[in-house]
């Protein structure tokens, strides 16, 4: 009880640095799994180890998102302070984000679960990529340059969100090492299916 106490003790700007921090560590992971993508039937094993690397940090920055408009709409004191997002992110960007970061990730684990390389589900991991490209794209932009001044607040609890950091990569390290098997088997499948990135 008393980490959970530390974790928020920083308010407002702890929050802000957490999201910060976990932001950083996605814009890295996504730029590895976004190379991947110039050569996806011979990187493919690398492609589904970083999308499953990096659902627990995802889930980390949607929380600490989550938290804040919480805290904004139930009208916490420093949360109505800081201000909400502009109105364009927070009522268009911000679903569409959402929705296709759940769709993007819920689609790249079903197609391991089934081990499928062509059909329905490839097809809904494209264009849920589409619209998530263009939304996250939209949203890193608008965030990008508060980045390092939001990492290097000087507030309490920063040990703590170093950790909650640090545990989200290594429960999603656990996740990718144990899902690598069927990993390895899609990447074998692909490679005998030439037509997989191309339709």
């Amino acid at each position: 009880m008393r980490r959970v106490k530390r974790l928020f003790a920083g308010g407002s700007a702890g929050n802000e640095q957490l999201t910060a921090a976990a932001a950083a560590v996605l814009v890295v992971l996504l730029a590895v799994e976004g190379a991947t993508l110039l050569n996806l039937r011979f990187f493919l094993t690398v492609h589904a180890f970083v999308g499953m690397l990096l659902i627990p940090v995802i889930g980390l920055k949607l929380a600490s998102t989550g938290w804040r408009m919480v805290r904004y709409y139930r009208r916490g004191e420093e949360y109505v302070r800081r201000g909400p997002p502009h109105v364009a992110l927070r009522v268009l960007v911000a679903p569409l984000v959402v929705v296709s970061t759940v769709f993007l990730f819920g689609t790249g684990v079903a197609l391991l679960a089934v081990d499928e390389t062509q059909g329905t589900l490839v097809r809904l991991h494209k264009a849920s990529f589409v619209v998530w490209l263009g939304a996250t794209g939209v949203h890193v932009l608008a965030h990008l340059v508060e980045l390092p001044r939001a990492i290097r607040l000087q507030v309490p609890g920063l040990t703590a969100r170093v950790l909650l950091v640090g545990a989200s990569l290594a429960a999603g390290a656990v996740v990718a090492v144990g899902t690598l098997p069927a990993a390895d088997h899609l990447q074998d499948k692909a490679t005998r299916f030439a037509g997989f990135d191309r339709h």
